[in-house]
């Protein structure tokens, strides 16, 4: 790919790369009960929260997955990033997350429609996927709203905290608009 963009979102969010200074910010959100219900993943220390934030360079360098961290004024609000990106099948996973204090204003959907714009008009992928818990109505929402049609559920295909979830497989094409 090429060096990580900062991506505008509007309403004075972007997408910026992660860097060290947001490790309390990471931190804080891997140790939200909300956060966590939906992940297998924890962190126990701020060295972990340093390492996630270091893994996404690797990530972007080596093509595979990307993250950007949701800010407003440079403070991180939340995480939309992609996963299992294929360059050469022109298609990617994406994912997002939002602090407590951003939630219920929309930010998850207007960041995650931004990154996806960008997946189609500047990476010129075809297809982006999105897989939430089918416990997880939130999520579906942000997937509505972002017009991924819901394509079905994968059995016991995640999972999180609690156990294996089902999971809503959402997607969209570049050619849906």
């Amino acid at each position: 790919m090429m060096w990580q963009p900062r991506i505008g979102v509007g309403d004075g969010l972007s997408l910026r790369p992660w860097r060290e200074s947001d490790a309390t910010a990471v931190f804080k959100a891997f140790n939200c009960p909300d956060i966590q219900r939906w992940h297998v993943r924890r962190m126990d220390t701020h060295d972990e929260a340093l390492a996630w934030i270091a893994g996404w360079a690797k990530r972007w360098d080596d093509k595979t997955d990307a993250s950007w961290a949701i800010s407003r004024d440079d403070e991180p609000l939340g995480q939309a990033g992609l996963r299992h990106v294929s360059l050469f099948e022109a298609s990617a996973a994406l994912s997002y997350w939002v602090l407590p204090e951003a939630r219920g204003a929309g930010i998850a959907a207007r960041a995650a429609h931004a990154l996806t714009e960008w997946t189609f008009d500047i990476l010129g992928l075809h297809r982006v996927s999105l897989e939430h818990s089918t416990a997880n109505a939130a999520s579906c929402r942000v997937a509505a709203k972002l017009g991924f049609a819901v394509e079905g559920t994968l059995r016991g295909s995640a999972r999180h905290a609690d156990g294996w979830h089902d999971m809503h497989l959402h997607a969209r094409l570049r050619s849906d608009g």
